[in-house]
């Protein structure tokens, strides 16, 4: 598996006041002649003559082109650009104990950066990378400078570290570096600016391009080499190194191939590096609640969420799940943009896909419908191994019937048809009316009680407040002519509250005349019932 760059290769080129441009030179790591050129070995495969890189070391260059490759395609990165600056760093770390995962057993340290015929570089890591708490110092096999590898350090080997000192995250942190400010490395001005920004020098510019195009001849890769017995030079014990002359630009200088020798005894065939298990997809889960339910008709509120994880134990991102409709009896669950019963997704960063939206089928009745929608991942490609089986869960769906509507009242009814009499100074009680519809009774229906008069148009209007009619009784005494009664139950009977003729004793209001009045009620639909109120005159009171 390639680890996508970890650093953000999009921002401007580096420029000339660069650290990492600083010209160093070539590096100037004492190693011994016997790992200074790794030989091919015969019968590798390699062309006659060509020279050797460690297994580890061309396993960095490579996955490092793939992964610049996918994350910036237009960069053109190739892997023996890496190979040659690796070779003039540090010679591919050759004598410092490359292992198999990357790191090696010595520390690669480059010259102390103060200003002693070198450029002057203040500590800027803590000695976090270099050893050095004074001075920075370029590290790992790729000589990062410290404050350089904070903005393009990067993770080649998928381990979660970011390590100059190893050559897998140093390989993929120089090729985002060279590839910065979005240039083209076929073309011979940006690959000639790319180069300048890692170190400010023609002539190692012209050797790195000597050793790319001896590498692009052919190559072949070595066992790692034992680690060499030279110490690591101490924080400013290096000599300092002669000033060199201006350089003309020249075409690039091929390096001398080193002579071929004949091997005393038959060699035997070098130990097979081992190389980093890629990471496959190993499990696919529901996050959250695996059962979704809507009304029919409607769009489903809770979405469908799966979680794809590696064999690592890391999220899964970028791969394909396909979420499908079965088993479905509700007329028609289907997805609400396209109105199709599949869809396909990606995960994201988190190895999360997210099902689109689902609209319920339009199940009509009483009973609820109900559906299967499984969520698969194919496991074939990246990787997998041949026959891998694809990965599957299911989500149980339900679609429940609409509510049925709540009837509308067509009827307004008195429950006794005798006219409403009283004599004055007495009350009109126990008026009791049915709301109805279709004849059937109507629960929790409000009706509007209200004391009325037809105006000159001959339409029911509110009485003159002032005027002397039948009242209700408010909680205070106050007289009142308009009352909201208490909703219908479920027998759809409503009561209308006592309406007075009288005050209450010594009020100064007279008693209501005798005569005709009316009360309208009306139901919140609209249906309205108006009653006649006959109030007769009290009997005379004989005399004494």
């Amino acid at each position: 598996m390639t680890t996508a760059p970890t650093a953000d290769a999009g921002e401007a080129e580096p420029g000339p006041d660069s650290p990492q441009a600083n010209d160093r030179g070539n590096a100037r790591l004492d190693l011994p002649d016997l790992v200074a050129n790794p030989p091919a070995q015969p019968g590798s495969g390699a062309p006659e003559g060509a020279s050797g890189i460690p297994a580890t070391a061309l396993d960095a260059y490579r996955r490092a082109e793939i992964a610049v490759g996918a994350a910036l395609p237009n960069c053109k990165l190739p892997w023996q650009l890496l190979a040659g600056i690796g070779r003039i760093e540090s010679v591919h770390a050759s004598g410092y104990g490359l292992k198999a995962d990357g790191s090696t057993e010595k520390p690669i340290r480059g010259p102390r950066l103060d200003g002693n015929g070198f450029a002057t570089i203040k500590d800027t890591d803590k000695g976090a990378w270099d050893g050095d708490t004074e001075y920075d110092r370029a590290v790992g096999p790729l000589q990062f400078i410290p404050s350089t590898w904070q903005t393009w350090g990067a993770d080649g080997n998928g381990d979660g570290n970011r390590d100059p000192n190893n050559i897998y995250d140093a390989a993929l942190g120089a090729g985002l570096y060279l590839c910065a400010g979005d240039r083209n490395l076929s073309d011979p001005g940006d690959l000639d600016k790319a180069i300048l920004s890692y170190n400010s020098s023609r002539e190692y510019v012209n050797s790195v391009l000597g050793w790319m195009r001896q590498y692009q001849a052919g190559v072949a890769d070595v066992p790692n080499p034992p680690p060499g017995n030279f110490p690591t030079p101490p924080p400013g014990s290096l000599p300092t190194p002669p000033p060199r002359p201006p350089v003309t630009p020249t075409a690039p200088v091929t390096p001398q191939k080193p002579p071929t020798v004949p091997p005393t005894v038959p060699p035997t065939k070098p130990t097979e590096p081992t190389k980093p298990v890629p990471a496959t997809v190993s499990e696919l889960a529901v996050v959250g609640e695996s059962k979704i339910t809507a009304e029919a008709g409607s769009v489903f509120g809770t979405a469908a969420k799966v979680k794809a994880v590696l064999s690592d134990g890391k999220p899964a991102a970028g791969e394909t799940v396909t979420f499908k409709v079965e088993e479905d009896d509700t007329s028609g669950t289907v997805f609400e943009a396209d109105g199709k019963t599949s869809a396909v997704v990606k995960t994201d960063k988190d190895g999360i896909a997210v099902a689109p939206a689902l609209k319920a089928g339009a199940k009509a009745g009483e009973k609820q419908g109900a559906f299967t929608l499984r969520a698969t991942l194919d496991n074939q490609g990246k990787g997998s191994a041949a026959g891998s089986q694809p990965f599957t869960v299911k989500f149980t769906g339900t679609v429940t019937p609409k509510p049925k509507p709540a009837p509308v009242v067509d009827a307004l009814t008195p429950t006794d048809t005798k006219p409403l009499t009283a004599v004055q100074g007495s009350s009109f009680v126990r008026i009791e009316l049915k709301a109805t519809a279709e004849g059937a009774p109507v629960a929790g229906t409000t009706v509007t009680a209200a004391l009325v008069e037809k105006d000159e148009k001959g339409k029911w209007v509110p009485v003159d407040p002032a005027a002397r009619t039948p009242f209700f009784k408010g909680a205070d005494g106050a007289e009142l002519h308009t009352v909201t009664l208490a909703p219908t139950g479920a027998d759809g009977l409503v009561t209308v509250p006592d309406l007075f003729t009288a005050s209450v004793p010594g009020a100064a209001a007279a008693p209501v005349a005798p005569g005709t009045y009316h009360l309208r009620l009306v139901t919140a639909n609209g249906v309205e019932r108006v009653l006649d109120l006959i109030v007769t005159a009290a009997p005379a009171t004989p005399a004494t």
